[in-house]
């Protein structure tokens, strides 16, 4: 049970700044080869690539300005979809090899709760595990 409870820390769920991905280049050459993985109203664009930092993975989100006006909403979603990431990643990564880029996008048209972006979260990253699985085995 004392294990459990480590392996649980706070620790296990930050989401420092070396895991946030600001680099240009690396968003274009994710939008332009990354693979997609959709389950609504989450979009995953991943891509394996090797990263300035050494971590596993960086994550960016985006919340549609077409869809969502107001600068308050959008960041409304954007914080909802980092914090559900945050919660969920130790679930899926805790023994991933590679570096790995990520972008979630926000797809819905209503202003989500946070228990439908945290579904949507849990159900594209198990896709997005059985496709990294699936391609290491071949």
């Amino acid at each position: 049970m004392r294990e459990i409870l480590k392996s649980n820390s706070r620790g296990d769920f930050k989401f420092p700044r070396q895991q946030r991905l600001k680099s240009k280049k690396v968003i274009e050459r994710l939008f332009a080869k990354g693979k997609s993985v959709n389950a609504y109203p989450l979009k995953l664009i991943c891509l394996k690539t090797p990263l300035l930092e050494s971590v596993p993975f960086q994550v960016a989100v985006i919340a549609p300005k077409k869809r969502f006006k107001s600068a308050v909403k959008r960041n409304r979603i954007k914080r909802l979809l980092r914090e559900a990431w945050r919660l969920n990643r130790p679930l899926f990564f805790n023994n991933m090899k590679g570096q790995y880029a990520l972008v979630f996008l926000y797809l819905g048209d209503e202003m989500p709760s946070y228990g439908q972006i945290e579904g949507g979260m849990k159900a594209v990253l198990t896709k997005f595990k059985k496709q990294i699985s699936y391609e290491e085995a071949e």
